[in-house]
């Protein structure tokens, strides 16, 4: 933790925000190497959105993103890497996303592709947590900006 909050001090007074505070801090994705991809999408400013199951936030007791929210992104292992804000916060079915909205995460070159990606990660997570992915199922889709990194 001590890495985290020096990381976050130093966001603090690097943005000279010092009453600043961050929500939590995550890595994206459920294995090192996909965690690590998605992670230089972020610091390379391709990746700017997330799509997570409201189940995931309902079931760890999690608040819902909101506008002007900080998060610090770390690597697999905690590492912190940057912090995001973030911007716009999208509450839609699954079969109701669009190419428009995802192709703001970076990954895909289709909403086929961000599909199948998407449905294998739900379907990993759900096992993990204990939901069912199904077609109808509430996407919290989160636009954000990366606003420090070292």
């Amino acid at each position: 933790m001590d890495s985290l909050y020096g990381f976050w001090e130093r966001f603090k007074e690097a943005v000279q925000e010092p009453d600043a505070t961050y929500k939590s801090h995550f890595h994206f994705e459920l294995t090192e190497a996909l965690a690590q991809s998605l992670l230089e999408l972020v610091l390379m400013g391709k990746k700017r959105a997330t799509a997570s199951s409201l189940y995931a936030f309902q079931i760890e007791n999690e608040p819902l993103p909101k506008k002007g929210d900080y998060y610090i992104v770390t690597d697999f292992h905690g590492n912190p890497r940057c912090v995001i804000r973030t911007t716009e916060v999208t509450v839609l079915p699954y079969d109701e996303m669009t190419y428009d909205l995802c192709k703001r995460e970076g990954e895909d070159d289709s909403l086929e592709s961000w599909q199948e990606g998407h449905r294998r990660f739900y379907q990993e997570e759900g096992r993990q947590l204990g939901y069912t992915f199904t077609e109808k199922m509430l996407i919290v889709f989160e636009d954000f900006e990366m606003v420090y990194r070292e």
